[in-house]
């Protein structure tokens, strides 16, 4: 048989050596994910478009009640709507074609990029002139 090792002193010392290289470890590991969040959320606001809104834009409306009832066929987007005020909150005013005015938040409306010909109601008064 092979004589062991009962030296516990070295033991004790070689176990607490593994334990802090495993602190190590952990804590470079973190180090590095820490770096990659940053690194990845720096290259995802680069890339965020925020389009501003001015008085008069025509824009389509989100209809988020869609994606629980959506058919095949159906767009998710309004009919063309009028931008008549922008709040510096990212809040948008717009009116209907029958003079209702609403605010929506601005993340949930895009430019119209139609013609504004094809744009029936009140309108083609705002483009023509």
């Amino acid at each position: 048989m092979k004589k062991l090792n009962l030296d516990w002193g070295a033991e004790s010392n070689q176990r607490l050596n593994d334990f802090n290289m495993i602190d190590e470890f952990r804590l470079k590991a973190n180090e590095n994910s820490a770096l990659y969040k940053e690194n990845m959320k720096r290259y995802h606001d680069q890339r965020i478009d925020n389009p501003e809104f001015v008085v008069g834009d025509l824009v389509l409306l989100f209809n988020s009640r869609l994606l629980l009832f959506s058919g095949k066929l159906k767009s998710k987007w309004t009919k063309p709507l009028l931008v008549t005020k922008v709040l510096p909150n990212g809040a948008v005013e717009l009116e209907n074609s029958e003079g209702t005015r609403f605010l929506v938040n601005g993340q949930r409306i895009k430019i119209y990029l139609g013609n504004s010909k094809s744009v029936q109601g009140d309108f083609e008064a705002y483009y023509l002139d």
